[in-house]
């Protein structure tokens, strides 16, 4: 195959795995990352009290991470699901924003997917929302057993959510308080945006990586690395919404993007075409629900968002103005206070408003 042929297939999986739009950055939207050099000087860094492996329920090993409060007390357990083709390592700036004032006290879990990360491999068979969904309750029965649990869910991570909401309505009726969907979708992900046209295994340009990737995967991770250099200012434009997004930002997700193999990704493809889980919705009538929707968002438009709000009348929709799919690594400012808010409600606890906390998160 020519290697123009494999740029150009290589630049549209890297649009359906980044997808975002591009915009400037209102001025009431936070500081952008750059303005925090410490947190970026620790990109990727979750600097976690424990790290353990729990085997899903097919002996799947899955990377988990754990970070404690100060002192024995924990009011809530928040556990994050990351999106397709990334790590837990995409949630970096929640690891330090989240329940900074220690209210509500908060113990947070994150891990990776099978596939994804430091995980063991996942099959064509368990390349599944289904299996995922199956995963995370096996993370939950073991480093998260009893007390009350928010879970935060990005992208594919807010469809597993919705899956296992659906699946084991009794555990978010008895233990979930609240559920975060960040720049995600319940349904009808190929519709409209840059996924509309890729998102799919019978897609010709799925179909020639995937077969590329079975019969010589070196070539393909030679060409995504080189591809990866040709096309940064492609993958800065459709992963964010701002063009001032930091060098080290777009670095770091580059490094995520290239841990997962190419035939992985190929194979997960399918599953999210297929999500249709607007009935699952019907599970989290009962927690709060915060939704996160990114006005420059191309993969998962703003759209969705505002769907899963009108199918969930109590739920609060931010909308993230000038953000793109990343939304959380773009505007970590933002989102936090939206979270931290969530987080209180679920506590039960009073503390410092979304504006207070903004300005506190540009201080640092």
């Amino acid at each position: 195959m020519p290697a123009a042929r494999l740029l150009t297939l290589l630049t549209g999986v890297v649009a359906l795995f980044g997808g975002a739009g591009r915009a400037a950055t209102p001025e009431e939207a936070s500081e952008p990352a750059a303005s925090r050099p410490s947190l970026l000087d620790r990109l990727g860094d979750l600097a976690p009290h424990r790290v353990s492996t729990v085997a899903a329920d097919d002996g799947t090993p899955l990377v988990v991470s754990e970070i404690d409060p100060d002192g024995d007390r924990v009011d809530l357990t928040v556990v994050g699901v990351h999106g397709f083709a990334l790590s837990q390592r995409s949630w970096h700036f929640q690891r330090y924003g989240l329940a900074g004032d220690g209210r509500p006290r908060i113990r947070q879990v994150y891990y990776d997917h099978r596939g994804h990360g430091s995980s063991g491999a996942a099959t064509a068979g368990t390349s599944t929302i289904e299996q995922l969904a199956d995963d995370l309750d096996a993370v939950l029965r073991t480093v998260a057993p009893t007390g009350p649990v928010v879970l935060m869910g990005h992208s594919m991570g807010g469809m597993v959510i919705m899956e296992l909401a659906q699946r084991n309505p009794a555990l978010f009726r008895d233990r979930v308080r609240g559920v975060a969907l960040i720049a995600t979708a319940a349904g009808e992900v190929g519709r409209e945006g840059v996924s509309r046209s890729l998102l799919s295994k019978y897609n010709p340009l799925t179909r020639g990586v995937g077969g590329l990737a079975g019969w010589q995967p070196g070539l393909v991770e030679f060409v995504r690395a080189a591809g990866g250099q040709l096309t940064r200012p492609a993958l800065r434009r459709l992963s964010f919404g701002s063009g001032d997004v930091p060098r080290k930002v777009v670095d770091f997700m580059i490094e995520m993007l290239a841990v997962t193999p190419v035939r992985v990704l190929v194979e997960f493809a399918d599953t999210l075409d297929r999500h249709h889980r607007y009935e699952a919705l019907a599970g989290l009538r009962h927690v709060h629900v915060l939704v996160v929707g990114a006005e420059k968002d191309r993969l998962t438009p703003i759209s969705h968002a505002e769907r899963i709000a009108a199918e969930l009348p109590d739920a609060e929709l931010a909308r993230i103005p000038g953000a793109g799919h990343m939304v959380q690594l773009e505007q970590p400012g933002l989102v936090n206070a939206r979270l931290n808010e969530l987080l209180r409600r679920c506590a039960g606890v009073e503390g410092m408003s979304a504006s207070q906390r903004i300005r506190r998160w540009r201080k640092r």
